[in-house]
């Protein structure tokens, strides 16, 4: 028989909607991926989560979160789905240990974080370079650190830096910046924290690990090195569809398209947080639309 409802991710999205299912008498079958808790499970102090008004840790709020999805009935299943064929029903899933199938299939994949691109940035990946300050921050005591980004995101984490870094200089490619206010507020009150604006990195130069970056300005394109020993880029994300690439609808960035109930241009799949959703990218919002999808996707298979 095939499954009523699979759910693919286990991020805020995924594991609210196994919740919502799970008290729908859905049994969803979660396939958790290559990172459990997703972002937010790479982030120290989350203070913005209602209910927890002195704050968690992103590891912990995933955590419970799962842990109350699979008190109503959600199973998770420690694997990726690499394959689908939306094009049948029931819809045909492959994952590392076989072929699954599903009548409802809710995408809460996520997002990835976007690269530079530039000369020496892969080199020295796990060397100096990062894209997570929660996982490697504490290599860097002492050190010379340079955030790049200009979002809540890497306003988050430079303040998070400080905790470790000698000094944290946040770089971006425009004179303002577009973290909220109290971001930039608190991160101007600290006195580890420098800015570098109106700058791009060029390279990233080391032996062995990163010693310095290049940066050049976009006013006037002059270029020169400073000594550092990490970098940490927040520059945005990849949404993470390429799986369903020629299977659904997506905009020119990778988004999936869901009208406003979240529904793809198959009938039966669903999709919810940062697979589709490029604005808010944040963890109650994803909750909330893993809310909707299992919602709608109870409705769907009610008609069934």
């Amino acid at each position: 028989m095939p499954e009523k409802l699979i759910i693919i991710g286990a991020g805020p999205a995924g594991l609210t909607a196994a919740l919502y299912a799970g008290r729908a008498f859905l049994e969803p079958l979660v396939f958790v991926g290559p990172s459990f808790g997703g972002q937010i499970a790479t982030t120290t102090d989350v203070e913005n989560f209602p209910g927890f008004p002195s704050g968690l840790q992103g590891p912990e709020l995933a955590a419970l979160m799962r842990e109350q999805a699979e008190k109503f009935g959600a199973r998770m299943v420690e694997e990726s789905i690499v394959k689908v064929d939306f094009s049948q029903r029931p819809f045909r899933l492959w994952s590392e240990s076989g072929e699954h199938e599903a009548l409802a299939v809710i995408i809460a994949t996520g997002a990835t974080p976007r690269k530079l691109g530039v000369p020496g940035e892969d080199a020295f990946v796990g060397r100096g370079v990062s894209y997570c300050a929660t996982c490697d921050g504490f290599f860097f005591r002492d050190k010379e650190i340079i955030v790049v980004g200009g979002g809540d995101s890497a306003f988050q984490e430079g303040l998070f830096l400080t905790k470790f870094g000698r000094r944290v200089r946040i770089v971006h490619r425009r004179d303002e910046f577009r973290a909220n206010p109290t971001l930039q507020r608190r991160a101007m009150e600290n006195p580890k924290i420098e800015f570098i604006k109106s700058a791009v990195v060029e390279r990233i130069l080391g032996d062995g690990k990163v010693t310095e970056v290049q940066l050049r300005s976009t006013k006037t394109g002059e270029q020169w090195t400073t000594p550092v020993d990490g970098v940490f880029i927040f520059i945005g994300h990849e949404p993470n569809t390429q799986l369903f690439k020629g299977q659904l609808a997506m905009t020119e960035e990778g988004y999936l398209v869901v009208d406003q109930r979240l529904h793809t241009s198959v009938p039966g799949v669903f999709a919810a947080g940062e697979v589709h959703d490029n604005w808010f990218k944040q963890a109650i919002t994803s909750a909330g639309f893993g809310c909707m999808a299992a919602m709608e996707a109870e409705k769907y298979l009610s008609s069934l």
